[in-house]
């Protein structure tokens, strides 16, 4: 059974491994892996303690972590129109393989549930191609209005 909980900053160092292990699985490191877990936890639970943008779920097999999703909030400058004032990038949702087919999407649904209920204009996000139906299943589509420009990754 797969519990989904808010992300704490106790939880920076499973996360960080976590990040790692999901990262490596799709291209090769430039550092190593002390080095970025070590960063990366800081990172993590700087922004799980400040709450300011970026904020975190887990999911939970037999008292581990086995899986995260993040959610960044953008903020939109001030309207005059009946539109929502924030955006919000979904990202680093990934499950170890083991649990797969059962914690993505609860893990999705949390995201979401908090964005609707945080007045969440849109919310944008990258996804691989194996996830894209678990995507589409949420309502996410391809052929929406949002243009990218990479500015700082090479193109595969």
């Amino acid at each position: 059974m797969i519990e989904v909980r808010a992300a704490t900053a106790d939880d920076a160092g499973v996360l960080a491994e976590l990040r790692w292990e999901f990262r490596v699985a799709r291209a090769p490191a430039n550092e190593t892996h002390d080095a970025f877990v070590a960063r990366c936890e800081e990172w993590m639970r700087r922004e799980l303690a400040s709450g300011a943008q970026w904020r975190a779920w887990v999911a939970v097999a037999d008292g581990r972590i086995v899986g995260q999703a993040w959610l960044q909030t953008i903020g939109k400058m001030p309207n005059p129109v009946e539109e929502r004032e924030r955006h919000a990038y979904v990202s680093n949702v990934f499950v170890q393989p083991a649990f797969r087919g059962g914690a993505g999407t609860p893990l999705l649904d949390a995201a979401l549930a908090w964005a609707r209920a945080n007045t969440i204009d849109r919310v944008i996000l990258w996804p691989s191609a194996r996830s894209v139906t678990l995507y589409e299943r949420h309502g996410f589509t391809h052929n929406g209005d949002v243009m990218e420009l990479a500015l700082g990754s090479k193109r595969r």
